[in-house]
Order: structure tokens, then C-alpha cells, then sequence
């Protein structure tokens, strides 16, 4: 590749990166990781001439700052926002922070969104497993006599949604019209 050689195709690649930015700001809503990792990737696609990765991450570093000044994408507001989104999905509060962590949020984030949930919701977690149990049709919804024999199987699942034994415990034990009641609360 040609190095960048002087202050027009500087600004030219500048520009360039930043409308690719735009655009894929009005379709989705992403973190800076994922307008990040997309811009690299747009711009390798397009063959932007620079001269090193190192230059282009400068680049689209200051382009991602320019965004995040003029309030086009933030962090917190994408923490929060997909927070709220996975617990109405029924995740977890661990599923939720290591769903985060991969979407490449900062940790100081993760943690304000969590205590967010945990002030707003009253036991998050035991009523997100009672969404999952109603959506898999495990545990309580499964007829009395199939209940026990399928309790490890049931665990099981909970536990890779991201519960804890105690409240996957207490989720599968709940009777079938206690259960019903908490359908109706969620």
C-alpha cells in the first residue's frame, strides 16, 4: 500500500472513514468496539491507501472520538440499553455481563448497568429464569410425573443460561400454580 503522503488524502481518508461510520450508525447502534472492528474491516474491503494498521487504528480512533463527541455513540448508553434488552429476553445477570464484555464495553459500564437492574428489578435473575423455564418448557411447566426426571436435564440448562444452583433450584421446585402466578407478573 502507498503511505499517505500528504494533507489532502489524509482529510480524503478521513472523510471517507467517517461516512462509512455514518452510514452504519443509521442502520445499527453499536459500541465503539463494533464501529471499530467494522471500520477495519470496511476499510481493508476498500483498499484505503495507509501505510500500516497502526496508522489506520489512529485513524479510526480519531474519527470514533469525533463520534463520541458529537454524541453519535456511547458506551453507557449502549451498556444500559442492551442490558434492559437481554433481561427481557431472560437472561441472566451473568449471561448479560459476559454478553458485554464480548461486545467490547467498558468494565465500569458493565458494572453501572448491572446495579441499575438490580435497583429497578426485585430479583432479577430468579424471574428471568422463570421466562426461560416458560420459553424451554422445563421445570414447572413440565407435567408432575416427568418433573424428576428431568430436574438434572433442567439444571442443566439453567445453569448454561447463567444461573446459580440456589435459584435454579428454587426456579424448578416452585409448584405449577405458584408458577403460573409469577407468568403473569412478568
Amino acid at each position: 500500500m502507498i503511505p499517505i503522503i500528504n494533507k489532502k488524502d489524509l482529510e480524503t481518508t478521513i472523510d471517507t472513514l467517517r461516512s462509512y461510520a455514518y452510514s452504519y450508525l443509521e442502520k445499527y447502534n453499536p459500541s465503539k468496539q463494533q464501529l471499530r472492528t467494522y471500520l477495519f474491516k470496511k476499510s481493508i474491503k476498500k483498499k484505503i491507501s495507509i501505510n500500516n494498521k497502526k496508522e489506520l487504528f489512529n485513524l479510526i480512533d480519531a474519527v470514533i472520538s469525533s463520534l463520541e463527541e458529537q454524541k453519535f455513540i456511547s458506551d453507557k448508553y449502549y451498556s444500559n440499553a442492551k442490558a434492559k434488552v437481554f433481561l427481557r429476553k431472560g437472561y441472566s445477570l451473568n449471561k448479560i455481563r459476559y454478553s458485554l464484555i464480548k461486545k467490547g464495553i467498558n468494565e465500569k459500564y458493565i458494572k453501572d448497568s448491572i446495579s441499575k437492574i438490580k435497583e429497578e428489578e426485585s430479583d432479577p435473575d430468579f424471574f428471568s429464569a422463570i421466562k426461560i423455564c416458560k420459553r424451554r418448557r422445563i421445570g414447572p411447566v413440565r407435567s408432575e410425573e416427568n418433573r424428576n426426571l428431568f430436574f438434572k436435564k433442567d439444571i442443566s440448562i439453567l445453569a448454561r443460561a447463567g444461573f446459580s444452583y440456589e435459584v435454579s433450584k428454587k426456579v424448578l421446585e416452585i409448584p405449577k400454580d405458584e408458577f403460573k402466578k409469577f407468568c403473569k407478573m412478568i
